[in-house]
């Protein structure tokens, strides 16, 4: 491994006096002299380079396994991560846990050192923005052990800032010590349309205010702890009923109405010191009647948030290799168009080849200028001194034994969703249950796919907890559209049990008629809506139901510290939930959440 004398010298000097910090300081036109002294010596190549962030697939940055070999020669012409970086010089890379980057938190730090190392032995030698997803909740990139935290809505429900922060400090100490630098959270999009199918629980919540606060206390937690935050998806996501990966979503707000909705926790994000915003794949004719994506946008990326909102920091473009970017222009435009409006960033293109060379034939050709690159690179370049890059770009297995899962992490994460499950119904105080009258349990319902870390399916997590608790659960999947044949052996099953858990997951009929039948039986019956707490407006039979907002381990066995009583609910609905025949009645405020209190 190099020394940092070394890394030193392949910077050309710039890491000596570069001001970690983010906010103005005296020395910052003499760190942005070096800087630019350091871009004047860059290749054109190498300048295009820095703009891409991009995945690549493998647990090792010399020697992934030959199904990842094939997958980089397939998708990206190159074998290994440090044969990328040598052809294309990018200035980023994006983990995932589909491309198995994200095995463990060791192989991780291993990983992210492999990949510094191959770009500091290139000309030049520049550290690598390591970035991914951590949002918690349903979008978690790396697992355990390390420590996951409850999702934003849960986050929202619980309605502490100050968790909100404890969560980015944590979260943020644990991503550095693996090596990733720039996280792509938290989500500033407000949830006002309960059939959003890609935000929904990753949102804070409905109300503006709230979500804005929570953004900005998550941002001072991670970018305290040295991990750079990113506010997404510019100028908000959260009134759409089409996901962008698959289609292109119009908002249809006023803009005086985004102004009171949209832009709230974007301009909180901003006040406090917001390393990077992702932009969005959605029209917005309100902002820019063009037709453009926002992320093709110059009237919302370089007029809205560069020039009215102030933000002078690193724009990251949302995945390039998703539908709403992609429809109406093919993806060798897409990265230049994406530049021409006011992006520094450009993540994860479908082709790196393609968009590589189209933003350098753009360059040659005269439609974008050198000049134009060299703002963005300023930015990404600022971005990697404030995270200290160039003077510690490696990480050590030491961090990761001292950091990663430690058991004050593991209990700050408990803590914080044991404030987060909110009680919506309790007809005759049938919560918590007794161990004396409702031993014997049966925990039944959809298990979707894991997010990254949990130990199992949901009933499973939910029964093991339950049984951790004093009870006897047992656990049967029924999934999220179950059959006739599935709904008569759960109603079976249940005639055994003194009482009946039913997590449900973004109802369906089926899982609707499941839950009715299961009262009909005249057990008690428990619901659990493990993702979107909107489910309980289709449960009108149901003597108790739950939000835990989630599927994770930490939120499953907050919900069954809850319904064994070992604590009382606290969470309050960050967003409002809607009778189902008519969106305009109100079934249950934000706000609203029972307890056990006498």
């Amino acid at each position: 491994m190099p020394s940092r004398r070394t890394v030193l010298a392949a910077t050309a000097g710039v890491a000596a006096t570069l001001a970690v910090s983010g906010t103005a300081s005296a020395d910052d036109k003499q760190d942005d002299k070096k800087l630019r002294s350091l871009i004047a010596r860059m290749t054109l190549p190498e300048k295009v380079g820095q703009l891409f962030v991009m995945r690549v697939y493998g647990h090792s940055a010399t020697a992934p396994d030959q199904a990842d070999i094939d997958a980089n020669l397939q998708e990206i012409g190159v074998r290994t991560a440090a044969e990328m970086i040598a052809k294309y010089r990018v200035g980023g890379i994006i983990y995932f846990t589909w491309a198995h980057n994200t095995r463990d938190p060791h192989q991780i730090a291993d990983l992210s050192d492999g990949i510094q190392r191959a770009s500091l032995r290139q000309p030049r030698g520049l550290p690598v923005v390591i970035s991914t997803d951590q949002e918690h909740g349903i979008v978690c990139r790396v697992g355990a052990p390390a420590t996951l935290f409850p999702g934003a809505m849960a986050i929202g429900a619980g309605g502490s800032r100050t968790d909100a922060r404890v969560l980015g400090q944590v979260a943020g100490q644990e991503l550095r010590a693996v090596g990733i630098r720039q996280n792509y959270s938290p989500v500033a999009d407000v949830n006002v349309n309960p059939a959003n199918p890609v935000i929904g629980v990753r949102s804070f919540g409905a109300e503006p205010q709230a979500v804005a606060g929570l953004v900005a206390a998550e941002v001072r937690g991670y970018q305290g702890a040295g991990v750079a935050a990113t506010a997404k998806h510019f100028p908000g996501h959260g009134d759409t009923a089409v996901d962008s990966h698959y289609g292109f979503p119009v908002i249809t707000h006023s803009r005086e109405l985004w102004e009171k909705l949209d832009a709230v926790p974007f301009r909180a994000a901003i006040r406090a010191g917001i390393d990077s915003v992702m932009t969005a794949h959605i029209q917005f004719p309100a902002l820019d009647p063009s037709g453009d994506p926002a992320t093709l946008s110059h009237p919302i990326l370089t007029g809205i948030l560069r020039g009215e909102l102030g933000y002078d920091g690193a724009v990251v473009t949302d995945s390039l290799g998703m539908e709403g970017v992609r429809q109406k222009y093919g993806d060798d435009r897409v990265p230049v168009l994406a530049l021409k409006a006011g992006v520094d960033q450009l993540l994860n293109p479908p082709s790196l080849d393609v968009a590589w060379n189209a933003v350098l034939r753009a360059v040659q050709d005269g439609e974008l200028t050198e000049a134009r690159l060299d703002e963005s690179i300023l930015r990404i370049l600022r971005l990697k001194a404030r995270l200290r890059l160039f003077e510690a770009p490696y990480v050590g297995q030491g961090g990761v034994t001292r950091t990663v899962g430690t058991p004050a992490h593991l209990a700050a994460a408990d803590r914080i969703a044991g404030r987060t499950t909110t009680l919506l119904v309790n007809e005759k105080r049938l919560l918590p249950l007794s161990r004396r009258t409702h031993r014997k349990l049966l925990v039944v319902g959809a298990d979707p796919a894991s997010p990254s870390g949990t130990t199992g399916p949901p009933t499973g997590v939910l029964a093991a907890a339950l049984t951790e608790l004093g009870f006897t659960a047992t656990a049967l999947s029924t999934g999220t559209a179950p059959s006739a044949d599935t709904v008569a052996r759960a109603v079976g099953a249940a005639r055994q049990a003194d009482a009946v858990i039913v997590g449900t997951y973004n109802i369906t009929p089926a899982q609707q008629a499941l839950v009715e039948q299961l009262v009909a039986t005249g057990r008690p019956v428990v619901a659990v809506a493990i993702r979107n707490p909107y489910d309980v407006a289709h449960l009108p039979t149901v003597p108790a139901c739950l939000a835990s907002y989630s599927w994770t381990d930490v939120e499953l066995r907050a919900a069954a510290r809850v319904i064994a009583g070992r604590t009382a609910p606290h969470g309050k609905l960050p967003v409002p939930v809607q009778q189902v025949d008519d969106p305009a009645k109100v079934l249950y405020p934000v706000g609203y959440g029972l307890s056990y209190d006498r």
